[in-house]
């Protein structure tokens, strides 16, 4: 890339060098970088150019294509049309215009080309495969030649792309309209939730500069349950009986962790404990938990419109469970001020109560609830402001990311109460990392502290006598 600027032999030997002194040549060894090498960037390696170039004439086709469907299809009967009516009509009408075009493509081709059309007219174009790939747990769109996934906590460059940035715009505007929002240079970033429940991003231009942003967490149809989160790693078997327990017995529970560490997933597993016979009311907003009760009424927050107007926070709905006599308020994440209506109502008659927030341990976690309640403007004592979290909060659990992709539930702590000005905590369970494998996974394993559940006579009471021998650390061997 650089041979321009590349030395030559004769250049290297016109450098004038200092002079050292004469070292004996079994002496002089290279010195060993300190630095580890870096991957080859695998995102940078391009298509051949008679690839890239079908792909693009592929692209043309298919534009004129979807043209001729608009032009040919009565849109207002795809509603009722089944899946393959319309794909022997998408088919049809697509012959049609290939042989008044005198485009002629193999069998592949064609296929290919039939399948993205009925993407495109049904679906969300391009990103419907990826939609339909159960491996893609998040799909990131930076522009209409760049999109990216994850799977299993690693990103990948894929091959899908957009014909260009107003094909782009098309799909985001499908997605936003659905849901009654919209975006545009007034209004250039939207929220929504897609028909399948994943949640969706998107900031267009000018605000996004080398074309639009979108990002979708995927929505998980079959949540994972306590025995495959056992089974996966994520915990252990006497980390599960202790969280049966205190699920069981309405303590309440604060999931903290980063952004994709899994705290939705865990706060759906922790809710699977609790008993059929309870009223849960949850708040969110974007809709994600899945709770398998009978008794669940669920809420949703709304944004305000382009007046300002029509919003409802999650605030709003928080205050308005409160009237609806539940049992267990569930809130999906707790990020601004409603906190100190969260706090309220685990301190008065709703025990149980589970929410989620972003923190990167159970120390900072409570910081960050002191915070928002300063933000939320409420004038009191710092002592005053601990005593109530450490009255209404009894225990947090960690979950992290790791830097291998792995989600484990790194830290089980409780809230014993308060010691002067500062709120006492005690971790129950950790997970200890003891290393790191050449292909760079974690090495490590679930261990209790040694402390005892402070909570363990209420366990008892309630019929959970959990054994004496889960609280005991693992002896390394």
């Amino acid at each position: 890339m650089f041979s321009k600027y590349k030395k030559t032999d004769g250049s290297k030997a016109a450098v004038t060098q200092p002079k050292l002194a004469a070292v004996p040549e079994q002496d002089v060894a290279p010195k060993a970088s300190l630095m580890k090498a870096m991957p080859k960037r695998s995102a940078e390696a391009a298509p051949q150019d008679r690839e890239k170039k079908r792909k693009e004439r592929l692209g043309e086709i298919k534009l004129e294509l979807h043209k001729a469907l608009l032009e040919n299809l009565n849109l207002a009967a795809l509603e009722t049309a089944s899946e393959t009516d319309l794909r022997a009509e998408i088919n049809a009408i697509a012959a049609e215009s290939l042989e008044g075009m005198g485009v002629v493509l193999n069998r592949e081709e064609r296929q290919a080309l039939n399948q993205d059309l009925f993407f495109e007219v049904t679906g969300l174009g391009p990103l419907e495969t990826l939609l339909k790939d159960d491996t893609v747990n998040d799909i990131l769109v930076n522009g209409p030649q760049q999109i990216f996934v994850e799977r299993s906590g690693k990103l990948q460059l894929t091959d899908v792309t957009f014909k260009d940035e107003k094909h782009l715009l098309r799909i985001i505007d499908k997605i936003v309209s659905a849901v009654g929002r919209r975006v545009d240079e007034s209004n250039p970033y939207v929220d929504a939730r897609l028909a399948d429940g994943s949640r969706f991003n998107a900031m267009v231009p000018p605000i996004a500069v080398d074309g639009s942003l979108v990002s979708i967490r995927k929505f998980k149809k079959e949540k994972l349950g306590i025995d495959e989160l056992v089974k996966f790693g994520a915990f252990t078997e006497e980390m599960a009986a202790y969280l049966q327990a205190a699920v069981s017995t309405r303590l309440n529970i604060i999931v903290s962790g980063g952004t994709g560490s899994g705290k939705t997933t865990t706060l759906n597993a922790l809710s699977s404990f609790i008993g059929d016979d309870e009223r849960i009311l949850t708040i969110e907003d974007t809709a994600e938990l899945q709770l398998q009760q009978t008794h669940v009424g669920r809420m949703e927050s709304r944004p305000p419109n382009v007046e300002g107007k029509g919003g409802v926070s999650q605030r709003d709905c928080l205050k308005n469970a409160l009237r609806m006599r539940p049992d267990r308020i569930i809130v999906g994440e707790t990020r601004g001020e409603e906190v100190i209506d969260m706090l309220q109502a685990m301190n008065t008659g709703h025990d149980g109560s589970m929410t989620t927030i972003h923190a990167n341990s159970a120390r900072d976690g409570v910081s960050r609830l002191e915070n928002m309640i300063a933000m939320a403007g409420i004038e009191m004592p710092i002592k005053a402001v601990r005593s109530q979290i450490s009255s209404a909060v009894n225990l947090i659990v960690q979950a992290s990311r790791l830097q291998d992709g792995s989600r484990r539930m790194t830290s089980i702590t409780e809230i014993t109460g308060m010691e002067g000005d500062v709120i006492s905590m005690q971790e129950v369970f950790r997970y200890q990392r003891v290393g790191l494998t050449p292909d760079n996974k974690i090495i490590g394993h679930f261990t209790a502290t040694g402390v005892r559940s402070a909570f363990s006579e209420r366990f008892k009471l309630w019929g959970y006598d959990l054994p004496p021998q889960i609280f005991e650390p693992m002896v390394a061997e």
